[in-house]
């Protein structure tokens, strides 16, 4: 397990990420944020914020859930837990940027941009996420990206965001692949072979031989 940024370094990236966003988009007019639950979701809120003191405009935010619109919804569970999407706003005609922590294959973004094309046709949708940690299953890239992190399939990238884990920080950590168990040769059970007895020859006699 390996710490690769702290609080410092998260507040770092958010405020190039911020900046990046107004200057593609030459302001802030049209448009809003939404952040994919859970952790997206703060990370939108924190790059308003910062928006807000650089420009004096707090723009609109939206929350999306995605959990229903996930392409392998049936491998998930039978009942699983929706957190509920909350969009206030009429994204048509808007510059919506979508906030994520994490981009790894691209599949929650693909199901994020389905479900918000539901809600109405944005002009336009940008992503910007906290980490990209590469592996893409899907072509989809991140617009504004806070630090690209090289990683093996077998690791996990852990986000910590304060106001949902009480701090600020990644962590990256291998999971180790369990090997197969050997399985054993059962014992065959020892049967106890029985020898053929061999029929006993009876001697005979002249006597009895010349009877015969």
């Amino acid at each position: 397990m390996k710490t690769i940024m702290e609080e410092s370094d998260i507040r770092r990236a958010l405020i190039r990420v911020t900046h990046e966003i107004i200057e593609k988009n030459k302001g802030i007019k049209n448009l809003v944020l939404i952040g994919i639950k859970r952790r997206g979701d703060f990370i939108a809120r924190r790059i308003a914020e910062k928006i807000k003191q650089s420009e004096g405009v707090k723009v609109p935010i939206g929350a999306l859930d995605i959990t229903l619109y996930r392409d392998d919804l049936q491998l998930v569970a039978e009942a699983p837990i929706i957190h509920g999407t909350d969009i206030p706003f009429d994204v048509s005609k808007k510059v919506v940027v979508l906030v994520d922590d994490v981009l790894y294959t691209g599949r929650t973004i693909r199901a994020a941009i389905e479900e918000i094309l539901d809600f109405g046709r944005p002009r336009a949708i940008q992503l910007a996420v906290l980490i990209d940690r590469g592996h893409r299953e899907l072509p989809i890239q991140a617009d504004f990206v806070g630090k690209k992190v090289p990683t093996a399939k077998n690791e996990i990238i852990d986000v910590h965001i304060k106001e949902f884990d009480g701090e600020d920080c990644l962590i990256i950590h291998s999971v180790r692949e369990r090997k197969p168990r050997e399985k054993k040769a059962k014992k065959r059970p020892h049967i106890a072979l029985q020898k053929e007895e061999k029929p006993k020859i009876k001697q005979l006699t002249i006597e009895e031989l010349k009877d015969k």
